[in-house]
């Protein structure tokens, strides 16, 4: 059954479903804010400064390696950091460029400098509780030329709460998710003590929009644990209506220009094959974003989904492969000293594949140009290893080769699947989802050079900034029912406790 479909039922068996409250999550002038560390650099928050309705569920996104969390908050100040600059990066010259003009690289896409470290446990204001909207007056009377504008100052006015907030991004591990568990419990808690209510009256409009495999494993766990309403939404359709919504934050989307970054020498008519450092090109942001359908969704977790979407929206999981970031996160954690999945990232910034990878010139002591490729090319993942273990010893390895060498394996497999199915179904556009990514720039490059390549530059890979909460942000806004993109604010109605 649909959300739409749950929420204008207004009964089912002895139970009663609360009627519809209507919401509008105003996206107009929204701006992502900069990152804490490297680290939260693909879970940075996202400044609303419109939004005027108060909203108190959290969706979670349970996946096999990691739980992501979305929430909206209020403070009585802005965030510090709601500017072009903190968007862009710290990069020089990016005031008043066009739309379409290519940018350097934004501080996401530098190599981390930082090891990385446990975040603390922070919370940028607080849920805001329906219970503070029961009581509203009405809003300014009489008769205005335009009734929709008329409309919309009343409701404006009936709200108690001062416009602008935060949409807040948080990840766990799933392995531990009693820690998700217990950060939502205590942004409960704090929640209540902010607003002045008490904490059954907190609880009352808390829900818990829950999707991946976990929401139906971890039920009763969130359900008992919380004391709040707990609800399951479909994992695919979540993941279809975060893609719709965050391609309408400014500066959300990116791909690379046809233009080469410039210390690289004028491309050459024929692109090169696919190799471990592919030409490098400009980064472009969408300022003016629209939902651009149809297209192909590769969402890449720990294992990967793609997904094909047609021009209304309709969607239809077409591949996959179990080869994904829990293969990653696996492998390396057997190979390499490594115990989460950003040292692992880290280690990967430092390596040279060459050491492990078998390359054409390992073969052919040269290029193979008669084929197009060149010696630094890929032969075969991991092919050094047996001959450099050869002779009864062990070959010794260094962790940071492994872990290069193993992401490039992964990522280029993911690139030609992703082509090939985008090829098939006659698609251009190819959005790149998924914790896998997070914001690392030799993923992102690979996984972006493979499709320029192998379509001859007709396709486009696309990515998110907030890439890994494509589910958890769907969640969210499913909860706010009848969600349509478009410009400006947008109509929606959630159900409220």
């Amino acid at each position: 059954m649909s959300a739409s479909t749950s929420a204008r039922r207004v009964s089912l068996s002895n139970s009663v479903i609360p009627t519809a409250l209507a919401i509008k999550v105003d996206t107009r002038g929204a701006v992502i804010l900069n990152e804490d560390s490297p680290q939260t650099r693909d879970s940075r928050n996202i400044y609303l400064p419109n939004h005027v309705e108060p909203v108190s569920h959290i969706a979670v996104d349970i996946g096999g390696s990691l739980a992501k969390v979305v929430y909206f908050t209020r403070s009585p100040q802005p965030p510090d950091s709601p500017s072009l600059l903190a968007t862009f990066g710290s990069n020089g010259g990016l005031s008043g460029s066009s739309s379409d003009a290519p940018r350097t690289p934004p501080d996401e896409f530098a190599p981390s400098t930082t090891p990385p470290s446990a975040k603390a446990t922070k919370f940028n204001g607080a849920l805001t509780p329906l219970v503070l909207n029961e009581h509203q007056h009405h809003g300014p009377q009489g008769s205005y030329p335009d009734a929709s504008f008329g409309a919309e100052l009343a409701r404006r006015a009936s709200l108690r709460n001062f416009p602008g907030g935060s949409l807040n991004f948080e990840r766990f591990e799933t392995e531990h998710i009693e820690e998700c568990v217990d950060f939502i419990k205590e942004l409960v808690e704090q929640s209540a003590a902010v607003n002045g209510v008490s904490i059954e009256e907190m609880k009352a409009s808390v829900k818990i929009m829950a999707t991946g495999g976990g929401a139906h494993k971890f039920y009763e766990l969130f359900s008992s644990e919380l004391g709040v309403e707990v609800r399951r939404e479909d994992e695919m359709e979540c993941l279809i209506t975060g893609l719709k919504f965050l391609t309408l934050i400014p500066s959300e989307v990116y791909s690379f220009s046809d233009q080469l970054m410039k210390y690289l020498p004028t491309s050459t008519a024929e692109l090169e094959r696919p190799s471990p450092n592919p030409p490098q090109y400009q980064v472009q942001f969408e300022d003016q974003p629209s939902p651009q359908l149809p297209c192909l969704l590769v969402n890449i977790g720990s294992g990967v989904s793609i997904i094909k979407v047609d021009e209304d929206g309709n969607f239809e999981r077409v591949s996959g492969t179990s080869l994904g970031g829990g293969t990653l996160w696996g492998l390396l954690s057997l190979l390499t000293p490594a115990t989460t999945f950003d040292e692992m990232l880290e280690l990967s910034e430092n390596g040279d594949n060459a050491t492990v990878d078998m390359l054409v010139g390992d073969i052919y002591g040269q290029d193979y140009s008669r084929l197009g490729l060149k010696s630094t090319m890929i032969a075969s993942s991991f092919g050094k290893v047996f001959k450099k273990g050869q002779g009864g010893k062990k070959a010794t390895l260094k962790p940071e080769d492994i872990s290069k060498s193993l992401l490039y394996a992964i990522s280029n497999n993911i690139g030609q699947i992703a082509y090939m199915n985008a090829e098939k179904y006659g698609l251009d556009r190819i959005y790149f989802g998924g914790c896998f990514i997070r914001g690392h720039v030799a993923t992102i490059t690979t996984l972006s050079y493979a499709i320029r390549f192998w379509s001859k530059g007709s396709k486009r890979a696309m990515f998110l900034r907030h890439e890994g909460f494509l589910g958890s942000i769907g969640a969210w806004i499913k909860n706010i029912e009848g969600y349509s993109p478009g410009n400006g604010g947008q109509e929606t109605n959630a159900s409220q406790s």
